[in-house]
C-alpha cells in the first residue's frame, strides 16, 4: 500500500508519547524498554543522545502508517547507574543486535537518528546485509571540531546543571537550525531531552567526539538513505560528503530547512522519504 503525500500531509502531528505499545526486551546487559506503532514492514527506530522514544515518537507515529514501527531505549536511558559498567558503542551496536534477534526479525528496514545513526551505520558495517533498508538523519562520518560542539562538549561533560539552565536549553533550540520554531515544539524538545541524565548524556557524547566511520563504511553492503537538513550544527558539509563518498550504494535527499532536529521539524517529510526508499 502507498500512502500518498497530500493525506500524509493532511494529519496532525502530535508531540505526545503514550504508553500503547509498550514492551520490554531481556537483553545480555539491560532490559529495554520499547514501543510499538502500527502494523507492516518492520522498522527500527534508534534513537538520539538525548530524548529516548519520546522525542521519536511523532515522527514514528506518522511511519506507523506504512510500516511496524519498533523503538527502544539505549543503554543508560533509563538507569544511568549503568555507566558503573564501562561500555563503549560496540556494545550498543551489540544491544542492537540483540533487540533485532529477540524480536525474531528478519532484514528489518533500521531509521537511525543523530548519536542512533552512528549506532545505526556501525550496525550495518559490523552486520552485512543483515537490514533492508538503512536511512539516516542528522549524522556524518565524524564529529568535527568547532565552537558549537566544544561548547556541548563543556556543557555537558564539565559540571552539573539544572534542568531549567537557560545556557543549555539554549542550545537545544539551536539544534533547530535558524528558524523560529512552535514553542509546542521547543517546550517539548527541552523537556524530553532533560530526561535523559546529564551523566548518561556525557557518555554518549564522549562515544562520538573523536569517532571516524570512514575506515568502516565501505562494508556497508545494505541501500542506505541520507537525510540531511541545511544549519545543522553537528554535522558539517564535508563529513556528510565523506560519509556519502565512501558508502557503495546510497542515496542523498537536502532537506529544506530544521537543523539537526529535522527529523521533528519536517517529520511528514522525512517520513515520505523513508516510506519512499524503503517501498522501492
Amino acid at each position: 500500500m502507498r500512502i500518498s503525500p497530500n493525506w500524509l500531509a493532511s494529519r496532525p502531528l502530535e508531540f505526545a508519547c503514550s504508553s500503547e505499545g509498550l514492551g520490554y526486551a531481556q537483553l545480555s546487559n539491560y532490559t529495554a524498554t520499547f514501543r510499538e506503532w502500527g502494523d507492516g514492514p518492520p522498522l527500527i527506530v534508534v534513537p538520539g543522545l538525548a530524548g529516548g522514544i519520546e522525542l521519536v515518537a511523532p515522527l514514528a507515529e506518522l511511519l506507523s502508517r506504512r510500516f511496524r514501527v519498533i523503538s527502544y531505549q539505549l543503554r543508560g536511558e533509563e538507569d544511568s547507574f549503568a555507566l558503573r559498567r564501562h561500555f563503549g558503542m560496540a556494545d550498543l551496536v551489540q544491544d542492537l543486535s540483540e533487540f533485532i534477534e529477540w524480536h525474531g526479525l528478519e532484514r528489518p528496514h533500521l531509521l537511525g537518528l543523530s548519536f542512533g545513526g552512528v549506532i545505526a551505520l556501525e550496525f550495518a558495517a559490523r552486520f552485512p546485509n543483515r537490514l533492508a533498508n538503512l536511512c539516516v538523519q542528522g549524522v556524518g562520518a565524524r564529529l568535527e571540531s568547532n565552537l558549537v560542539k566544544l561548547i556541548a562538549g563543556m556543557v555537558l561533560s564539565g559540571y552539573p546543571l539544572p534542568a531549567d539552565n537557560p545556557f543549555v536549553n539554549q542550545f537545544f533550540r539551536l539544534l533547530f537550525g535558524r528558524n523560529p520554531q512552535p514553542i509546542g515544539l521547543v517546550d517539548f524538545v527541552v523537556r524530553n531531552c532533560w530526561h535523559t541524565d546529564q551523566s548518561v548524556m556525557t557518555h554518549r557524547f564522549r562515544l562520538i567526539r573523536k569517532r571516524d566511520l570512514r575506515p568502516r563504511l565501505n562494508r556497508i553492503q545494505d541501500p542506505v538513505l541520507v537525510m540531511s537538513a541545511p544549519r545543522d550544527v553537528l554535522v558539517t558539509n564535508s563529513s556528510l560528503l565523506d560519509l556519502c563518498n565512501n558508502i557503495t550504494d546510497v542515496r542523498f535527499v537536502h532537506l529544506a530547512s530544521g537543523g539537526h532536529l529535522a527529523f521533528l521539524v519536517q517529520a511528514k517529510r522525512v517520513a515520505q522519504e523513508v516510506i519512499g526508499f524503503c517501498g522501492e
